[in-house]
């Protein structure tokens, strides 16, 4: 795959579009299993899948040193398992509310980026980039709420749904500054098939330590058929994609344009379940998009 670097940033945007099919399309499907399992089959099945391409990569991945090692426990571990458990834990919390507390505090998921970024990458960027940046969060907000507040009626458990949004946020904005590391010495192909694989090793820790390997059989032929079409689709393909832009770009840079994820969200509440936007809601989606162009021209000057 040959494509001019300034094209790379959307590959990232096409991969978060699908990560925003995953949660609107696919995923619901699966919220009778158990959140550690779901990772776990999803992961495994990838393994499985990329194992007979990579086995011959062998002399490449020996030849990772630790800090390789350590960036993609850190992606398995942050963006595979915590990040993906306590967002779903906040979202429980909230009986999946969607204009909720959560999804407003998953909007700071960049910020996390951008700070770590620039203590473990030494990323420095120009003060326009955060002008648009912000521009870019403000566009998130109102494509999501409009003018109106959150929605923070959840008892006395919003607390506990905004400290695991807070850590889903910051998890998954950790896995995108590691994920930038952890391609420094490899492919992306081979990047992606490690963080599956590293992924998988640490859900079967995780799934083991809880007993749960017995749900297995809970899995559902119907269900089988949604993994496969994860691995297929919005988890094995979109995190090929997603690292192929991100070898080529900032991280910074990545984490604004993975706000395409909410985005297709949004626009898929409208097409498929008849959540019409308001003209607030569409001036948003035109905020992001323009700042997100605005924010690529920046990086790629």
């Amino acid at each position: 795959m040959n494509v001019p670097d300034r094209l790379a940033p959307l590959f990232v945007i096409f991969a978060a579009s699908l990560w925003g099919i995953d949660g609107i399309i696919l995923r619901p499907s699966l919220y009778g299993l158990p959140v550690s399992l779901v990772v776990l089959v999803e992961s495994s099945i990838v393994v499985i899948l990329l194992t007979p391409f990579f086995i011959r990569k062998y002399p490449e991945i020996k030849s990772l040193n630790y800090r390789d090692w350590l960036a993609f426990i850190g992606i398995a571990l942050f963006g595979g398992a915590i990040g993906t458990m306590a967002i779903t834990k906040a979202l429980f919390y909230v009986n999946f509310v969607n204009l909720s507390i959560v999804v407003l505090i998953q909007k700071l998921q960049p910020v996390f980026a951008f700070i770590l970024a620039a203590l473990l990458l030494q990323e420095r960027l120009p003060f326009r980039f955060f002008a648009w940046s912000c521009v870019a969060i403000f566009g998130a907000y109102l494509m999501t709420f409009g003018f109106t507040l959150p929605n923070i009626n959840t008892g006395t458990q919003t607390i506990s749904a905004a400290l695991f949004a807070l850590l889903a946020a910051f998890s998954f904005g950790t896995s995108t500054v590691l994920s930038k590391r952890a391609l420094r010495n490899v492919s992306f192909q081979l990047g992606t098939y490690l963080r599956f694989l590293v992924t998988t090793i640490i859900m079967v820790i995780i799934v083991t330590s809880f007993c749960l390997l017995s749900e297995l059989d809970k899995i559902t032929s119907k269900q089988l058929m949604v993994f496969l079409l994860i691995a297929f689709s919005t988890g094995g393909l979109a995190t090929f994609f997603y690292y192929y832009g991100l070898k080529k770009i900032s991280a910074s840079l990545s984490a604004i344009c993975e706000l395409a994820f909410p985005l297709t969200a949004v626009i898929l509440e409208y097409l498929v379940r008849s959540n019409i936007l308001g003209i607030v809601q569409w001036g948003g989606v035109f905020l992001l998009l323009i700042s997100i162009f605005k924010v690529m021209n920046l990086k790629l000057k």
